[in-house]
């Protein structure tokens, strides 16, 4: 691994040179100054004085060369339509929706929030605020109102932009419905809301005044020519809300040069994906993973990107691999839920298509086991690399690294540290180094490289406190999950060090869930904890303590309070944030000084040893766990 060896060490220890020759590839208006100012640890300032713009890079210095490339294909087989758009005709599109943001009132620096389904109008608007200088927050369909109004406060949004409804499997979402009672909790709602109607909500309500309808507006900007705004690479380019542990998400900024330049590396280096070849990434854009490769990195390498709306299993389990065969699919990024889902089909689909334009299949958003990673790359015949990466980081941190030399995989390990992370396994108890194949929480000794995220949207005190509080001793970026270095140098992640669980690769809090579950008026308390679940990663698993516990006395009534609590989650949080079951008991397993022993908790559900319980104040609450999980 000599090559990559020396590729990772000009990229910590030469880090100026290493970082200007990435730069060249993107497009800069102005050139920067500095490359790094790290003047204010852990604060770190990339191409400081430089201006580009991310939907330039994406769209406009790729006209000459590629206008009638296609360069977005949106595939829906929820609504059984395929739409492509050429380079020039996403151009025109990003204009015209530009435009129609000007015309109501969004300008540099304000904030949009995009809470829409897969559809190109989503991809448009979010390469319409990278034009103008605006800040998006996309914000994942999935959530609910209170989630959803949560978010409009912390960014406080001049514009909305949604849909009357998505589809899932069939069946309508009703997006603007969950708006407008999101925009009645919010303290701080828009001004206005442009809506994409697709005929999915004949009943959905217009606020007058407020409300925008988009196939009103559009016909008044066609051929609407708006000029990018050059913007300091250290200018924000989005928010990112992700959980954490406390119930209160956390907005990452990331900025706009450094970004572009890690995305731009990123493809070379990590996908090997060139100018006219073809990216299938499965995701949604309410997620990093759709940001970053759905929509900027593959478009600002001059590549045709699909956007897909559907599941893997509709019309039948075999529809990606056609998708791979139809467009000569060279890179694709999906993640390890959705291979647990596939695995459970006819492996016969994986034969059934052509997919040997594929170069690589990318696995992320959670650990990928063993033998799910060992059963796809037999059944599909292709090489598939699992690799590591968070919303914060924006792109991968451990990886297989083929663009600079191809090096064994090893089934369930994201390999190698990759460029620009000074990656280290720090023992919990005294923060000095693990040795090989000993457990330890993985860090990053800043500063972070580009394209992680600049600070938490308006809380650079949070910043501080969230990442690089971890050990006292030392200022490292925490990525609160546990790891392991085998004696070849090859990473294994473990699972989280904090109270954060992954379902099928969408991050939640259990703080979160708990207060959603808190709601409900006859919950005293509860503990929520992630389990391990053999097709999502994680699932949250809920213990509570009611206040009258009359109606525990009947399986009956236990059920109907269960389903109670579930649909109070459901209005708090949205189905994604639901607990796999509520089991009910008349008191949690605390310490005498009163902290939920929650690792104990997750312990007892996944069947494990809970360790030592010395400080336990009351021992039969371990005894009702037990009893509960057990049926009883």
């Amino acid at each position: 691994m000599g090559a990559l060896q020396d590729f990772h060490r000009r990229s910590i220890h030469e880090r100026d040179a290493f970082w200007t020759e990435q730069s060249k590839l993107i497009h800069w208006n102005k050139p920067f100054a500095q490359v790094l100012d790290y003047s204010r640890p852990p604060f770190a300032r990339w191409f400081v004085g430089g201006e580009t713009n991310l939907c330039h890079n994406a769209i406009d210095r790729h006209l000459e060369a590629r206008a009638g490339q296609k360069a977005l294909v949106w595939i829906s087989t929820e609504v059984d339509k395929t739409v492509e758009y050429t380079y020039g005709q996403l151009h025109a599109e990003v204009q015209r929706t530009a435009a129609m943001m000007q015309s109501l009132g969004v300008g540099r620096g304000d904030r949009v929030i995009i809470y829409m389904p897969m559809i190109p109008e989503a991809a448009f608007a979010m390469l319409a605020c990278a034009r103008i200088g605006a800040i998006h927050s996309v914000v994942f369909g999935g959530f609910a109102a209170a989630s959803l109004a949560a978010r409009i406060d912390d960014a406080r949004p001049k514009l909305m932009i949604t849909a009357d409804g998505g589809s899932r499997m069939g069946k309508a979402v009703l997006y603007k419905s969950l708006v407008d009672e999101s925009i009645k909790l919010a303290k701080f709602p828009p001004g206005k809301v442009l809506i994409f109607k697709r005929g999915l909500d004949a009943r959905m309500p217009v606020v007058a005044g407020r409300d925008v309808d988009w196939a009103e507006l559009a016909p008044k900007h066609l051929g609407a020519q708006v000029p990018c705004a050059w913007l300091e690479s250290n200018e924000p380019s989005y928010i990112l809300y992700t959980s954490g542990t406390t119930g209160r998400p956390k907005g990452v900024q990331r900025d706009v040069g450094g970004h572009a330049v890690s995305l731009a590396a990123s493809m070379k280096y990590i996908y090997c994906g060139n100018a006219g070849e073809t990216m299938f990434t499965t995701s949604d854009i309410g997620w990093v993973v759709g940001h970053s490769y759905i929509i900027y990195a593959p478009l600002i390498a001059g590549m045709t990107t699909i956007m897909y709306e559907g599941v893997p299993i509709r019309p039948d389990a075999g529809v990606w691999w056609k998708i791979v065969q139809d467009y000569k699919v060279s890179v694709m990024f999906s993640a390890p839920t959705a291979i647990r889902v596939l695995k459970k089909h006819d492996p016969a689909y994986l034969k059934k298509y052509d997919v040997s334009s594929l170069r690589h299949l990318f696995l992320a958003g959670e650990p990928l086991d063993e033998p799910t990673h060992v059963w796809i790359q037999t059944e599909l015949g292709r090489p598939v690399i699992d690799h590591y990466w968070q919303t914060e980081s924006g792109w991968p941190i451990l990886s297989a690294m083929p663009g600079v030399e191809k090096t064994h995989v090893k089934f369930g390990s994201p390999s190698f540290p990759c460029y620009g992370y000074d990656l280290k396994l720090l023992r919990e108890a005294d923060a000095s180094d693990a040795g090989p194949d000993e457990k330890a929480v993985v860090v990053v000794v800043p500063p972070l490289p580009p394209g992680n995220l600049a600070t938490v949207w308006g809380d650079d005190e949070r910043f501080v406190k969230t990442y690089f509080n971890t050990f006292s001793k030392k200022l490292v970026y925490a990525t609160f999950d546990w790891g392991i270095r085998d004696k070849d140098g090859y990473y294994f992640i473990l699972g989280r060090t904090d109270d954060v669980i992954n379902v099928a690769g969408h991050r939640l809090g259990t703080r979160e869930i708990e207060e959603a579950v808190n709601m409900h008026s006859n919950i005293a308390e509860c503990a929520v904890v992630g389990v391990a679940d053999a097709l999502k990663g994680q699932m949250p698993l809920a213990f509570a303590v009611a206040k009258d516990p009359s109606r525990l006395g009947t399986p009956e009534g236990r059920k109907a309070f269960e389903k109670e609590i579930m649909d109070t989650v459901d209005k708090q949080l949205g189905a994604i944030g639901r607990p796999k079951a509520v089991h009910f008991v008349t008191l949690l397993p605390k310490t005498r000084s009163g902290k939920t022993l929650r690792r104990a908790i997750q312990a007892l559900a996944e069947g494990r040893d809970p360790g030592d319980l010395t400080t336990i104040e009351d021992p039969g609450a371990l005894q009702q766990l037990k009893s509960a999980l057990a049926g009883g």
